[in-house]
């Protein structure tokens, strides 16, 4: 019986964070949609118009920013090697440093150029900070900066991680916090406890590489789930126990994550974006399936009965979530990885040159491109009044003009 109302009632899962927090990779619900935000449209790094403060930061990173209340976290790297791993955290509103804590890498720090050692988001559940780094390292720290505990993964696990990095960012589901890690090598997921860090569970994953993050999932207010894509396609597993409550087989994409928006999943595929129903994980049935729709390496968005997705080529696709027909296409232009944002009716992306392109969702028409001046490849995130971007080296908070004037005052702690 559980099964059959697994998602009949489930909602996804933002379980601990308040409506304006963006408390993981891809904010509430792992959608990348915030409600009722009023951003500007346009901004200049050179001018400073619109722009409420930035932040230096002491290495490199591709990770996204996360915001709880008034803290904004990000991760960073340092180092010949980057084994040098840093966890800063920022007042929302001034963008002063409110704690900056630093680590040594104790796996591999090896990834490709366009990576980094702090390429996974962090995420948090309202009490604690739980930062994940490409050595498969995971530090869980509360809002004063003070260290609650440590796992390095490759200790029980030495011979994971890859060449080119990982990234897959960590998630808050029930009990746990749970992180995916898949490789050539050892791979695995594991929950582990949130308050302890103790392993409440672990399951063995295909090997080969994959990049995608796991998303949390409510079933009711005692227990969660967390949904794991991998290249053999969907897993379903308690988060508190472990326990497989379903596979559903499909070769599904590494590097964008799925979507889920009621009880319908959004899986990126190699043969295209993939509707399943997930109402009975035990009988998933598939509603359609798109190649023209089949996003590049940013992941999949829902909005309403839109989904949105950014092709190869910097081509954003907006499609009937109904049936998967094309309703417009819009080349942004560039290369993008980092996932976008929408707020209100404007979507937010990104590439990796920096450039953002502002694009009215109800038509298509991009209605503002900006330029960050650096290279970008961490997604963005919205907070109560702002929208934050992450580039290599510097965090920035992007604000209308009155708010921006407000935040350049520093305030008494």
């Amino acid at each position: 019986m559980r099964s059959l109302i697994f998602f009949t009632s489930c909602c996804l899962l933002a379980q601990f964070a308040h409506a304006d927090d963006w408390p993981q990779f891809r904010g509430p619900n792992a959608s990348s949609v915030s409600a009722g935000v009023n951003l500007p449209t346009t901004w200049s790094a050179k001018e400073g118009t619109n722009i409420a403060w930035k932040a230096e930061l002491p290495g490199r990173g591709v990770s996204g920013p996360i915001v709880v209340g008034e803290t904004v976290v990000v991760t960073a790297s340092s180092g010949p090697n980057e084994s040098r791993e840093h966890v800063l955290a920022y007042r929302a509103g001034d963008g002063q440093l409110l704690w900056h804590r630093r680590f040594w890498a104790m796996g591999r720090t090896f990834f490709h150029p366009t990576s980094s050692n702090a390429a996974p988001t962090a995420a948090s559940d309202g009490e604690r900070i739980f930062a994940f780094f490409s050595s498969n390292d995971l530090i869980c720290l509360d809002f004063e900066g003070n260290v609650q505990w440590i796992r390095g993964l490759t200790l029980d696990h030495p011979r994971v991680g890859n060449d080119v990095g990982m990234s897959s960012s960590p998630v808050v589901a029930g009990n746990a916090v749970v992180v995916l890690c898949e490789c050539q090598g050892d791979s695995f997921a594991i929950g582990c406890d949130r308050r302890s860090g103790a392993t409440l569970w672990e399951v063995p994953r295909p090997k080969g590489a994959n990049w995608s993050s796991p998303i949390a999932i409510k079933i009711s207010d005692e227990s969660s789930a967390v949904a794991l894509q991998g290249s053999d396609g969907l897993t379903l597993i308690d988060a508190n126990t472990g326990e497989v409550l379903s596979n559903w087989e499909a070769d599904l994409d590494k590097i964008p994550s799925m979507t889920l928006a009621g009880s319908i999943a959004y899986l990126p595929s190699d043969s295209g974006l993939i509707a399943v129903d997930v109402s009975n994980p035990q009988q998933v049935v598939e509603k359609w399936r798109k190649v023209k729709v089949s996003p590049g390496s940013p992941s999949p968005l829902v909005v309403g009965d839109q989904v949105l997705a950014i092709k190869g080529g910097g081509v954003l696709v907006s499609a009937s979530a109904a049936d998967g027909e094309i309703e417009w296409q819009e080349r942004l232009g560039g290369n993008f990885w980092a996932t976008p944002v929408v707020a209100g009716k404007l979507l937010y992306a990104v590439n990796d040159a920096g450039k953002v392109f502002v694009v009215d969702i109800t038509t298509g028409k991009t209605v503002a491109e900006n330029d960050l001046g650096e290279a970008t490849l961490g997604s963005p995130a919205v907070g109560a009044d702002g929208l934050y971007f992450r580039s290599e080296r510097t965090l920035r908070k992007i604000a209308a003009q009155e708010q921006a004037a407000r935040s350049l005052a520093p305030l008494k702690r």
